[in-house]
């Protein structure tokens, strides 16, 4: 049963201002090495604009799920909600840490991400196992 949905748009070159920004620790407080080695190909804010969009539809998603009460994920290192490739490109969301202790095995995560032009987008269904 679908428990939750979070959407998330981002601006590429939005976000492209921010990664150049050398006095900006944002890429570092928010992607992890292995979501910005994946995105180091043909247009680098391109990619980490999806999936900054995903961290943020995952919060969304998971805050829906859990309406009416603490969504139980105060502090997030955003890094413990990581976007990773399949060997086919397919994306997922790897959890860690504090996030992966709150969302259990009582639930799973589904990932849609998309950019085009400007925009980058992603689509967060948190689903319910038991």
């Amino acid at each position: 049963m679908i428990a939750g949905v979070g959407i998330d748009l981002v601006d590429v070159d939005g976000l492209r201002q921010q990664l150049a920004d050398t006095a900006s620790s944002f890429a570092d407080g928010v992607f992890t090495a292995d979501e910005r080695r994946d995105s180091a190909r043909d247009d680098p804010a391109r990619h980490l604009a999806a999936r900054w969009a995903a961290k943020e539809a995952f919060l969304k998603a998971w805050a829906s799920a859990h309406r009416g009460q603490s969504p139980s994920l105060p502090g997030v290192d955003l890094r413990d909600i990581e976007v990773a490739r399949d060997p086919w490109g397919r994306p997922s969301l790897l959890l860690h840490g504090r996030v992966a202790a709150a969302f259990g095995a009582d639930y799973r995560c589904h990932l849609s991400l998309t950019h085009d032009g400007p925009a980058a987008a992603a689509v967060v269904v948190v689903e319910t196992v038991t």
